[in-house]
Order: structure tokens, then sequence, then C-alpha cells
């Protein structure tokens, strides 16, 4: 009885536009965030756009074809792009009134199921209803065809049901609260400078094992899921790479053409990790990854992104890995099997070598109290006990060299 009761997931069909080379990659995508999404993929429908429609996006003739192939079955249409309003209500009747939602509609659905914090939900839920805001006409014939499932979850049909006014209301009081978390978060990256704390963050496309990555250097036991933004709320856990302790930080994966109003929301979000000290640029090695590391930098770039950076090449254990096209510098590893990562170690340190100095340092007993409010500041590899006194080799922070100069050995 319980499985007669079980909700039927929804069943989605694709319209893949033909505007560039990379459409084979875009529809991939779009089968993997259906299936994010919860629901099951149905089939696609292929059409070359040498001039957009308008009205429809794609011509009529194409549409009546559709039409004649959906008849009678009960799913919902995704357009593998970004549609206007008024396309979305045509391409919806010239279906017979099918639900037709477009590709940001699908990636904003699954943000608002992935979002477990209360600023993740507050960012989704900003970036719904800027995104749905100028598709409420009217009386709410908009809304009358969004029914359930995939482009409902968020805001809730109660909410968007309200009249334009309140979700303006609405969307300045969740902008206003996003501002609060973000000073918060500004002082949490000015607390770390403080600190000396230095950070380094995970960046790149979506599923590409950055949160097996983190795991992996940091013993955490972060969510791994072979899904779309299966990581959302970022993840901050402390590891040691010869004994200097570092921060390292998992954030929201990217997607080609990720919706503008969703990187506008998490701006806050990645900006924390933006403001790192180094970045590491994982790609997934049995993948795309010149499209992912392309997508990648793009959308750093228009994060104002200057931070040095490394660039990971994560799942050489799998068959299809390559190296071919891959960049000269780049770090071969599998964080899932653990392998190549004292290779990353030793990269992480030598890009941030410059905070730090190698130092071998001799503190004569006599000098032992002096040297002691001293220690906190140093990471000391080793230390070696003589007859006159105390050696230590250690790595000291280049801001506290001068400090220890009286103890440098010669």
């Amino acid at each position: 009885m319980t499985n007669n009761l079980a909700k039927k997931a929804e069943i989605v069909y694709i319209i893949q536009p033909i505007e560039s080379t990379n459409y084979k990659i875009l529809h991939e995508e779009a089968v993997a965030l259906i299936e994010s999404a919860g629901a099951e993929y149905a089939g696609t429908i292929y059409q070359n756009v040498r001039e957009v429609n308008p009205a429809t996006y794609i011509g009529e003739g194409k549409l009546e074809e559709l039409r004649e192939r959906l008849e009678g079955l009960e799913l919902t249409v995704l357009f593998n792009g970004e549609l206007s309003p008024s396309q979305t209500l045509n391409i919806s009747k010239a279906l017979g009134d099918k639900k037709v939602i477009d590709r940001t509609t699908l990636i904003l659905d699954i943000f608002a199921l992935r979002a477990e914090s209360s600023e993740g939900k507050l960012q989704v839920e900003l970036a719904q209803l800027k995104y749905l805001y100028p598709r409420l006409k009217g009386k709410g014939e908009a809304l009358s065809r969004l029914g359930g499932g995939i482009g409902t979850r968020g805001p809730g049909e109660t909410q968007l049901e309200t009249d334009r006014r309140h979700i303006r209301a609405r969307i300045h009081n969740l902008e206003e609260k996003l501002k609060e978390t973000e000073r918060r978060r500004a002082f949490q990256v000015e607390r770390r400078k403080k600190d000396k704390v230095l950070t380094i963050a995970l960046v790149g496309y979506t599923n590409t094992g950055k949160s097996t990555l983190l795991n992996a250097l940091t013993g955490a036991d972060v969510l791994t899921k072979n899904a779309l933004f299966a990581t959302l709320d970022p993840t901050a856990r402390s590891f040691e790479i010869e004994g200097v302790p570092f921060l390292l930080v998992d954030t929201v994966g990217f997607l080609q053409n990720l919706p503008h109003n969703l990187i506008e929301a998490f701006k806050s979000t990645l900006e924390s990790a933006i403001h790192c000290d180094l970045a590491l640029l994982v790609c997934d090695a049995a993948g795309a990854f010149e499209t992912q590391l392309s997508t990648t930098l793009d959308t750093l770039n228009r994060l104002n992104f200057s931070s040095p950076y490394l660039i990971v090449m994560n799942k050489c254990d799998l068959e299809e890995a390559q190296t071919v096209n891959a960049p000269r510098d780049a770090v071969y590893i599998s964080a899932k099997e653990k392998r190549g990562l004292d290779t990353l170690k030793k990269r992480i340190f030598q890009a941030l070598e410059n905070n730090f100095i190698r130092a071998t340092l001799f503190v004569p007993y006599a000098q032992t109290g002096k040297f002691s409010a001293l220690r906190p500041l140093l990471y000391e590899q080793s230390v070696k006990y003589t007859d006159d006194g105390t050696e230590i080799a250690a790595v000291i922070p280049a801001i506290y060299a001068e400090k220890f100069k009286e103890f440098y050995k010669i």
C-alpha cells in the first residue's frame, strides 16, 4: 500500500536548441539536472536555431511536430535554454497547455531542493522570486500553468499567489536579511585574516569531486553524491601540511549558463571562498574538463576573482580519464582513491611559500622563558636538545620572522 501511495516521479521531455558546437554537453547536463531534481528523462527533440523566433524561440513547425509526438502524454517540457515569460506561455499553448519550464527554472528548483542552511534557503528564495517576478502576469495566468513539481519548490505556491507588490516587498526583505549575513561573513573573513589562518577554496564545476577531495584532505565526512549541485551550502574544515594549519572551504559548483540571478544571490557565499589565499580549480579528468575549466574561470571573472590558483584534475583513476589538452602545470589526483594527495599538498605549500620562512632556531636554556612567549607563533618541524640549548627546525609565518631574529642559527 505504501508503494501505491508513493509520489510518482515527474517525467520531463527536452527541447534542445542547436545554437553552438557544445549543444551535446548542454544536453548531457540537462539530463543530469533532471535526475538531480528527482524527475525522469523521457526523450529529446533537437532543433537548429539560425534565428530566434521572438514568440516561441523555435519555429511553429517543430512545435507542431512535438505536439503530435507528445499527444496524450502527461509530462513536463524542458526547454534547455532561457525563455522569456511570453515564450514560455506561447510554447505551452502550442503544445496543448503542457507545463513548460526552462533551464534556469530547473536549476533554481534543484537549489531549492538542496538548500539546508537558513542562509542558503534565503538565497534560493531570492533568486527564484527575482526570476519569477516578471513572469507573474495579470491575474495569475502564468502561475496557473506552474502546477506541481519542478519549478514550485522554494517560495511555494501560496507565496507566489500574492500580488506583485507583496512579492517586491518580500524581495526587499530577503535582500536586507542577506546583507546582514554578508556582514557576518565579512567579519568571519577578517577574523581569519587576523588569526593568520590561510584559506584554500575548492572551486569548480558541479560534480567534479570537490566534496570528496575535502573529505580526503581533512578526514571530514561531508556528503558526497554523484549528482549535480549535491553540495549547496559552503563547508569549511581545517587540515595541516607540514604541521601548518589551513582552512579548506568547499563551495557550490558551477555550470554552463548558470543563471545570473543565482550568481548574484549567492555572491556573498561565494565571496567567502573567492577572498581566499589559494583556490583549487577542480576538474573531472574523465569528463569535458576544457569546458569545465573555461566555465569556472568565466564565472570567477564575473565575480572579480584575483587570487592565485592551482588546476586539479580529479578522477584520474577512471578508465575514461585523459591528459591530452590538459594544462601542463595541473595536479593529477584521485580523491576517491586518495592518489596524488601528497603531490597536491606539496604544490599547495609551494604556492603559499611566500607566506612562510623555513628556519633553524637555537634557543639557549637561559632564554627559554623569553622564547616560550613567541613559540605559539611558529610551527615546529623538529626539536633537538643539546648541552647548551634547544635546536628547533620550524616554519615561521613571514609576518613574524623579525620577532625570531635573535634565535636564528647561523
